[in-house]
């Protein structure tokens, strides 16, 4: 017997068949970590990046945010050295400060008995997505991910979506995506799915949220809005 939160806000207008998680700041707690890293390195090599600069980089691809950090830095800057001192400085990070959101224990026990399917999809390679799952339990409980290398456009074009769904054999329109970023949600919603933001470092803007089947405050909003589907589905 599942306790569902009467106050919930969010409805959904169906009870979805899969779930599809993007990771990095919706399960882990890593867009955090990748900002500091950033803005730390650009510090130690006397380069200036605005936060701002950072947050327009969220959900986009290890490529696209080169291409993004190459248009602010000019050709000036040895990029490969940033990068590989900034990943140095992440993955120290994370292997001493990873922690998960708030609810996705409580969220992927729910699916599971539910038997609801559910997978990532995400701009993070295999390799981080394996080593923060394997950081908290979770590799054994997520058999379908979609990383980069897995699909040709990145987000916030619709294929990594789409190749989640194809991959858990649901028909998009019968999916849930929960998305932290602009970009994760543009690409969600143009794959087709229900999409449910549940807001990081970035706030849903009004062009965002019309894109959304609602505005989650943690993973357990959601988790009560998928029991509260389900709820409905069985009374139906």
């Amino acid at each position: 017997m599942h306790d569902v939160d009467p106050s919930i806000s969010i409805r959904l207008p169906r009870m979805p068949q899969a779930v599809v998680f993007d990771m990095d700041g919706l399960l882990f707690d890593t867009e955090a970590l990748y900002r500091d890293a950033m803005l730390a390195t650009a510090q130690s090599l006397d380069r200036h990046m605005p936060s701002s600069l950072y947050l327009s980089t969220i959900g986009l691809s290890g490529d696209a945010t080169r291409h993004v950090l190459s248009r602010h830095f000019g050709p000036d800057l040895d990029l490969d050295q940033f990068w590989q001192l900034a990943s140095e400085r992440f993955h120290h990070l994370a292997m001493t400060d990873l922690r998960l959101k708030p609810g996705v224990v409580e969220i992927l026990g729910t699916l599971e008995d539910l038997s609801v399917p559910f997978a990532i999809a995400t701009s993070s390679g295999h390799h981080d997505v394996e080593r923060n799952l394997a950081l908290h339990g979770l590799l054994k409980r997520f058999p379908v991910v979609v990383a980069h290398g897995d699909y040709q456009q990145g987000k916030p074009h619709p294929e990594p979506f789409l190749t989640a769904a194809s991959r858990l054999d649901v028909s998009p329109a019968h999916c849930l995506a929960l998305e932290d970023s602009h970009n994760g949600v543009r690409s969600a919603s143009s794959a087709g799915m229900m999409t449910v933001m549940v807001p990081d470092l970035l706030a849903a803007t009004k062009d965002v949220r019309d894109l959304c089947t609602g505005i989650a405050g943690d993973l357990h909003d959601v988790r009560n809005a998928i029991l509260l589907a389900r709820g409905a589905h069985v009374a139906a």
